[in-house]
């Protein structure tokens, strides 16, 4: 009776590992799969060590609390990550503002938008001459930059400080100016040079990272970008195909960007100079 007993435990535990390794190599595959669709990767431009840090703390948030392993690949320049994520090289990209992106999906037959925001950066006027907008005298110099996106934001924020007004388009360029009271004598330069011009120009709309490398100062800011329903087009995204807008890794991905913990990263690595932008009210 005993042996028969022993016999029965044998033969089960020998059914139970059975069917332990046809479950194996039944759904093995299908693990693997599952692992790698857990995977999300997300394309950046010119990272520094702050903006690595801020995306080394949401991979750690994305693994521990939504178990996803996340990517971040660096490109070198503005023209790459759009294509990347268009081709399905990669799974996000966050890098640009929506001016930006509407240019693109413009001129690129679409297929891409924003999934969520992340932050938003004012810009400033800068002079060395003068220490109030007020101060700005008939005819002067003043430099915007020349390439499309940020000569646009530029105007627009001459326009807010009330110096020009514009007719309403999405992308604004000189020729789009109605109104220019103290007949300002707005010059396009390259943005890297916006901020060696203040030497002969008034003041120039300059760029946060350019009025970093420059050296420039708070003590030289005249104007600052407000923050507007006018320049919500300025507000930094986490982008996607519009095919997968609605995938759940990706939206737990901005999740996991849109936290506390980024928002104390980010005032301390930047201060004011970098908002959180999700949830900014904008005037």
């Amino acid at each position: 009776m005993r042996q028969k007993k022993r016999r029965q435990r044998i033969i089960g535990s020998i059914f139970i590992v059975v069917l332990l390794v046809l479950a194996y190599f039944s759904f093995g595959p299908g693990i693997g799969t599952h692992s790698k669709q857990r995977t999300v990767v997300v394309g950046v431009v010119s990272q520094t060590k702050q903006d690595a840090a801020i995306w080394q703390a949401v991979a750690q948030t994305a693994s521990q609390k939504y178990g996803i392993h996340l990517i971040i690949k660096n490109f070198s320049d503005y023209n790459q990550p759009n294509k990347a994520l268009k081709n399905g090289d990669i799974d996000l990209n966050a890098f640009q503002h929506y001016a930006f992106l509407h240019a693109w999906n413009k001129a690129n037959g679409g297929g891409i938008t924003a999934l969520g925001q992340t932050y938003v950066a004012p810009i400033k006027i800068y002079s060395q001459k003068y220490r109030h907008l007020s101060q700005l005298p008939a005819n002067s110099l003043v430099a915007v930059p020349n390439d499309a996106s940020n000569e646009s934001r530029a105007l627009y924020v001459l326009k807010s400080a009330g110096l020009i007004k514009l007719k309403r388009q999405q992308l604004a360029t000189i020729a789009d100016i109605t109104q220019n009271p103290k007949h300002l004598k707005i010059k396009e330069v390259s943005a890297e040079q916006s901020s060696r011009i203040l030497d002969s120009a008034a003041c120039a709309v300059v760029n946060n990272n350019y009025a970093t490398a420059a050296g420039l100062s708070e003590k030289e800011v005249i104007y600052t970008e407000p923050l507007t329903r006018e320049t919500r087009q300025w507000i930094n995204i986490i982008a996607v195909r519009k095919t997968d807008r609605h995938n759940r890794n990706y939206q737990d991905i901005l999740k996991s960007y849109q936290t506390n913990h980024v928002k104390r990263l980010m005032k301390h690595y930047y201060g004011k100079t970098q908002l959180p932008a999700w949830d900014l009210k904008m005037r």
